[in-house]
Parts: C-alpha cells; sequence; structure tokens
C-alpha cells in the first residue's frame, strides 16, 4: 500500500503541475471568448490543432522511448545524451526547413501566413524541452516539474491579459504615448501567440542546462534501438492527436465557407468544459507511466496494475457525473458569451470519450512493458480512422455533433481493442466486476440528470450524493488503508 501511496503522491504533484497551468489557462477561455467573435475563436484553435500534430511529429516517440531505456539500461547519461542530441539536432532540421518553405506550410495548414513564424518558432522550443521535462519525470522530481509548468503557464497568462485587456486601455488614454505606439488593433491572435512564444522560451532557458551538461555523446547504435522503440510509439501518437483534435480541422473544411469557423469556435469553447476528465486522466498518466516501466520486473506487477487501474475508473466516474451535474454552472462561469452556448449538448459526450482514453492509457500498459508499441500504434490508427470516416460522412448533415460521437466511437474502441488484445499477450487481472459497476452507474446517473431531466441542479445533485454514498460505503477500507499508508 506504501507504493501506491508513493504513486499517487507523485500523481498529485503532476496533477498540481498539468492540472493548476491548465486551469489557469482555462481562466482565458472567458477572456478569449468575450474578446473574439466565435470566427476568430475558431482561427485560435485550429493553429492549436496543428500545435498539437506537430508536437507528437517533433517528439517522433523519444520521450516514451527515454522512460523505457532509461529504466533499463545500465548507462543511464548515454541515453540522456542520444535522446537531447537526436531531438534537438531534428527539431534544428525542421526549424531551418520551415522557415524556407513557410508560404507553402501556411497554404499547406490553412494558417495565415502572418501567424506562421510564431508557430514554427513556438513549435521549435517546445519540442527542445521534451527530453528534459522527461528527465525530471524520470529521476521523480515531480516538484521542479511542477514549478517549471506552472511559471510557464504563469508567464503565457500574464502576457495574454497585458496584450489582451491591459494595453488597449493604456494605448486608448495615452494617444500620443508609448503605449499606443506598441499597440496595434485588431491583433488579438497574434498577441496570443506571442505570449506563448515569450513562455516557452524562457521554459527552455531555464531547461537548457541540460545541453550543456552532457557528460556522453551520440551513441549510434542505442540510438537505432530506441527509434525502433519510438517510431510505433510516433505513429500512435499522430493517430491519437488525429482522435484528439482533428475534427475541429474537419469542421473548417467541411462545413460551409461562411459558418465553419464559428462552428469551429463555438465547438471548441464548449470541448473545453470538457477539461477536468482530460486533467485528471493526464495527471494520473504522467504519474503512472514512469511505475509502470521502474516496477515491471517486480513482484506480481500485474495486481498492481490492475489496483490502479481500478482506482482510476473509482475517480474518473465521480469526476464524470460531477462535471455534468455542474455543467450549466461551468458555462456561465467559463464561457461568458452566449452565442457560444448552442453547443453545450456536446459536453456529456466528449467527457464519457475522454473517460475511456484514461482507461485506455492504463490498459495500455501490456504493449508498453512488453515492447509491442506497434499494437499502441495499430489501435491508435483504428481509433483515427474511426474518427475520419464518422466525421467525413456526418459532419456536413449533423456539424459539430457527429464530431462529438466521432470522438466517443473512437476512444471507446481503442478501449476495447486494448483490453482484448492485453488479454492475450500480457493479462491482468481486472475487477471488470467493480469497473462496470462505477462506470454504468456513473453513465446512468449522467443520462437521467441531463437527458432526462433537461440537467436539473437539484435532482443531480441528489443522484451525485447517492453516487458518494454508494462509492464511501464500498471503498472506505481501502481509502483508510492508502490514507494511512498501510
Amino acid at each position: 500500500m506504501k507504493l501506491f501511496q508513493k504513486l499517487f503522491k507523485q500523481t498529485f504533484i503532476y496533477g498540481l503541475a498539468t492540472v493548476l497551468p491548465r486551469m489557469l489557462s482555462f481562466l482565458l477561455v472567458p477572456l478569449y471568448t468575450a474578446v473574439m467573435a466565435p470566427g476568430l475563436y475558431g482561427e485560435v484553435s485550429l493553429i492549436f490543432v496543428w500545435f498539437a500534430i506537430f508536437n507528437v511529429i517533433l517528439a517522433f516517440g523519444m520521450e516514451t522511448a527515454f522512460f523505457r531505456f532509461y529504466s533499463k539500461e545500465v548507462n543511464k547519461e548515454s541515453v540522456l545524451s542520444t535522446s537531447l542530441l537526436s531531438v534537438g539536432s531534428s527539431t534544428l532540421i525542421f526549424l531551418i526547413a520551415a522557415f524556407a518553405m513557410r508560404e507553402s506550410l501556411a497554404n499547406l495548414l490553412n494558417i495565415e501566413l502572418r501567424y506562421i513564424g510564431y508557430f514554427i518558432l513556438i513549435l521549435c522550443l517546445d519540442a527542445f524541452v521534451i527530453i528534459p521535462f522527461a528527465k525530471l519525470r524520470a529521476e521523480e522530481q515531480p516538484g521542479v516539474y511542477a514549478i517549471i509548468k506552472i511559471a510557464n503557464v504563469c508567464t503565457n497568462i500574464g502576457f495574454n491579459l497585458f496584450f489582451l485587456l491591459v494595453l488597449p486601455k493604456l494605448a486608448s488614454s495615452d494617444s500620443e504615448g508609448i503605449w499606443n505606439a506598441l499597440y496595434v488593433p485588431d491583433y488579438e491572435v497574434s498577441y496570443i501567440l506571442i505570449s506563448n512564444l515569450i513562455a516557452s522560451a524562457i521554459t527552455l532557458l531555464i531547461l537548457s542546462p541540460n545541453y550543456f551538461r552532457l557528460q556522453r555523446g551520440f551513441d549510434t547504435g542505442l540510438f537505432k534501438r530506441m527509434l525502433r522503440y519510438s517510431l510505433p510509439v510516433m505513429v500512435a501518437g499522430i493517430a491519437f492527436t488525429i482522435n484528439e483534435v482533428f475534427d475541429k480541422y474537419l469542421l473548417t473544411e467541411l462545413l460551409p465557407p461562411e459558418i465553419a469557423k464559428s462552428e469551429m469556435g463555438t465547438y471548441a469553447a464548449c470541448y473545453r468544459l470538457t477539461m477536468f476528465m482530460t486533467l485528471f486522466a493526464t495527471a494520473f498518466r504522467l504519474g503512472i507511466e514512469p511505475f509502470f516501466f521502474s516496477h515491471s520486473q517486480s513482484d506480481n506487477p500485474k495486481k498492481a496494475y490492475a489496483q490502479i487501474t481500478n482506482y482510476f475508473v473509482v475517480l474518473g466516474s465521480l469526476i464524470l457525473l460531477s462535471v455534468v451535474v455542474f455543467a450549466d454552472v461551468l458555462k456561465v462561469l467559463f464561457i461568458r458569451d452566449e452565442a457560444y452556448w448552442e453547443a453545450m449538448a456536446i459536453v456529456p459526450i466528449v467527457l464519457l470519450a475522454n473517460f475511456c482514453l484514461g482507461i485506455y492509457h492504463n490498459l495500455s500498459v501490456w504493449y508498453k512493458v512488453t515492447d509491442r508499441t506497434r499494437f499502441g500504434a495499430i489501435i491508435s490508427a483504428v481509433g483515427a480512422v474511426l474518427t475520419i470516416v464518422i466525421n467525413l460522412m456526418f459532419i456536413p448533415r449533423y456539424g459539430y455533433q457527429a464530431s462529438a460521437w466521432a470522438t466517443l466511437a473512437a476512444y471507446g474502441t481503442m478501449m476495447l481493442l486494448s483490453y482484448a488484445l492485453g488479454r492475450k499477450y500480457y493479462p491482468i487481472p481486472y475487477n471488470l466486476r467493480k469497473i462496470s459497476f462505477y462506470m454504468g452507474l456513473s453513465i446512468a446517473f449522467s443520462v437521467i440528470s441531463y437527458y432526462g431531466f433537461n440537467n436539473n441542479l437539484y435532482l443531480g445533485l441528489g443522484l451525485l450524493l447517492v453516487f458518494l454514498g454508494i462509492l464511501y460505503r464500498m471503498e472506505k477500507e481501502v481509502l483508510l488503508k492508502l490514507l494511512r499508508g498501510k
């Protein structure tokens, strides 16, 4: 139990590093929806779609490969230096090539040319810190990791607030001064990207000593072995990212041009309300991924993996129901313009989809610890195909509703496929009875509250209290043991 206590302690700190920054950035949603119409917010969302996809390409799976080889190789310094140099050199090549072809890149991605320079620089700055952040996680330094992540987001938010709120007021009150000279009207998207660029540059500055303290050179043989492991991870990552963000791009391509970016902006804003599930799943994954590898050779690791998944499903079920019950409260707090509220119906669907995704990440331990990462690529590719096909078929008729259901279909299928294949190659004794009970009860209560009674808050609170009562009755002993570290 002390092992799990340590795991949850690290997960809590990683959660702080993930949840707090994203909660802070989530506070930008009211700002963005207040100063930008849905169409312009759609422009910003489209840029961040491509950020997500290119981040995976520039990492090319080396982060996960670093964890795997750092945990099993005797010469850890060689793993670190090879990882740093491979990601760093490939990023430099991309930087030079992207700027040389920036006009073609802008046309290909449907991003305005005036934004493409910021886009390239932010991508590269973020790529340079992938391995330094992975090193902090591998060495179990979640506190340092959290501080740097939070500092990054605080910097980003600070400059967003300055450029979008403070600078316009300073410029209007001082028409002949320096603030008016600095202010550019209708420059909101550029200001958002400049804020990201400054934050990313500061983060790289903090972590740059990792590149100057290398004690080993580039190990070609090790790199080839790491690359064989990482490339399927990259393919899986690209496919996963398509599942996560590509629907927003397809909305801009498949809907009539006069409404495309407006519809996408509306969908993206309401999609952000599902971040509570996404943050929980991400924090959990950050905590358990090093744990998977470091304990793969311990006594009875399968039992530990099964228990971890049980805990995830219990907490995820609670989060799913809680967000659904308070959805109408959250929309008032975080999405100030009522023009965005028309897409609220997608929130329960996408919440459940991200819950399935979190379970999938827990189930994925089997192909990571057995070095069968090609199966991760295959599973994610199946999800990506489902995402693309369903969106292509149904967006023209159903708009963003089709995108929400496509997300659920993709993540649900990935979850079931991973479980089925895991039973064959690395069977883990999951408590299916408990998992099905909590997940099914949470879904049933969510459907009753949101769709059966038009999301009546009082009824929803009653169902949430019933769920908490059942949870307390069934898990009381386990919770007490965790708290006591027994």
